[in-house]
């Protein structure tokens, strides 16, 4: 009998230890959380590249666009200061998981190579590539096909899922990669390139600003759908729930479909870029 005491307040205290130290743990994790830090330090650093609609200069020098209203509406939300980090892209995943900034709102694809590396939130919005073309150099082109030629110079943005599409559906073409939209565009403007390929909604206005040099041969179709996801360093699931409740709230209320119509399907905020 006084064995099974024994026995049985053994038990116990070992139970106790190891809930306090699993408890400890929590608690520990807990304070390590990005989320934890943004509330503590009162500001959420956010690492974007511009790309248009998505993040762009006004005529002050201050950014605007779609991933910009997204964010400042995050920060907003969470009670704390909006700090922007304009990053190149092909260097913006090495940057946040270095620490350069909590979180990636910058209009990314979610794709597996990219989630062995970051984790992402659900998406929050869907993308997809279109291709605009040199009316001098391709005119008459409506396929995807009339461009997968070795005559065929593509050019996109180096490290996009635009640069990942061309070389899947063009494979034939010569692929040229800029580490700027702007560059790679004036390479079609200048009958360097003959054809651009980028996310949706970027060709639709570059042809509609330059209509005596550019068209859309597939006529403003997309050839590929992806969804768009926040990215977070690995490991942070409490930041990570807390961004996906947030992605659901503002789905559901209808904020983000409203902002995305205004940046990709209007051409209200022209003026403030031009």
């Amino acid at each position: 009998m006084r064995l099974r005491l024994s026995l049985m307040v053994c038990l116990v205290l070992i139970f106790s230890v190891v809930a306090v130290q699993a408890a400890d743990v929590r608690q520990e994790l807990s304070r390590q959380s990005t989320l934890e830090q943004v509330i503590s330090k009162n500001r959420l650093r956010i690492g974007f590249s511009t790309f248009v609609p998505w993040a762009m200069k006004d005529k002050k020098g201050e950014f605007i666009g779609y991933e910009i209203e997204v964010a400042r509406r995050l920060a907003e939300d969470m009670g704390v200061q909006a700090e922007f980090v304009p990053t190149k892209w092909s260097g913006i995943i090495p940057a946040l998981l270095t620490g350069k900034f909590d979180v990636v709102i910058g209009g990314m694809g979610i794709t597996p190579s990219r989630n062995l590396k970051v984790n992402f939130t659900a998406p929050y919005e869907y993308s997809g590539m279109s291709i605009v073309a040199s009316q001098k150099k391709m005119p008459g082109k409506t396929a995807l096909a009339d461009f997968n030629t070795a005559e065929t110079r593509i050019v996109a943005r180096i490290g996009t899922t635009a640069a990942a599409a061309a070389k899947k559906y063009l494979p034939a073409a010569e692929l040229r990669l800029f580490d700027d939209e702007g560059q790679a565009l004036q390479e079609v403007l200048n009958n360097r390139a003959d054809a651009m390929v980028a996310s949706q909604p970027f060709p639709e206005f570059q042809s509609l600003k330059y209509q005596n040099k550019l068209y859309l041969p597939l006529g403003g179709e997309t050839f590929t759908k992806e969804p768009i996801g926040f990215a977070i360093r690995k490991g942070d699931m409490d930041f990570l729930n807390y961004l996906n409740n947030w992605i659901m709230v503002r789905n559901l209320d209808g904020w983000l479909q409203e902002r995305h119509r205004y940046w990709f399907t209007t051409q209200d905020w022209k003026g403030q870029v031009e």
